[in-house]
This record gives C-alpha cells, structure tokens and sequence, in this order.
C-alpha cells in the first residue's frame, strides 16, 4: 500500500498525469476506496487470476488508454506503448529508444 500511497500523492501535486498500479485482488478494495474517497478516477484491467492494473489519473488520459487496441499491455502498438509511457510520467528520452528500437 506504501507505493499505491505515493503514487495517489504524485498525482495529487501535479507530478503525475497518469498512475499505474499492479497488486494482487485482494488489495483492490483498499485502494479503490481510496480512489473513491478522493474523487480521483480510475480504470481496472486483470492482468491474472489473482493480479489486477489499476490505472487512475487525469480522465482524458483514462479515455485514451480505453481507445488503445488492446487491453493487455503487451500486445499494445509500439505507438500506444509510447504514449502511455509518456502518460505515466517515464523519461522522454527512454520513451524515444525504445519506440524507436520497436518500429
């Protein structure tokens, strides 16, 4: 819960557009009420039979991630793969390596 926390306070200051977080399901709750309690949207996405990405954040990146081909994240385009990372706050010159190392 000590990452979900960080992540929630990155994006309360502006820090973050977009914030990604994988737990297991039993710890879901938890940080949806959270996600509740502050008002702060959110997308869920299984990732396993026991692990879930709660992605939450601005709602136009919300709307974006939802236009992507694919649910799974990897089996997005390399062009998805670029935006979200530039989304979730990664460096640009990583994101322009690898973009660029994929097409």
């Amino acid at each position: 819960m000590e990452l979900f926390n960080n992540l929630v306070y990155e994006y309360q200051k502006g820090m973050r557009d977009l914030s990604l977080h994988t737990c297991k399901k039993s710890e879901v709750k938890s940080c949806l009420d959270l996600l509740d309690k502050l008002n702060t949207k959110y997308q869920l996405f299984d990732i396993s039979d026991d692990k879930v990405n709660i992605f939450f954040g601005n709602e136009q990146c919300l709307t974006i991630l939802n236009k992507f081909s694919h649910k799974e994240l990897n089996k997005i385009s390399p062009y998805e793969d670029f935006i979200l990372g530039i989304m979730l706050g990664y460096s640009r010159n990583e994101q322009y390596k690898r973009i660029l190392g994929k097409i």
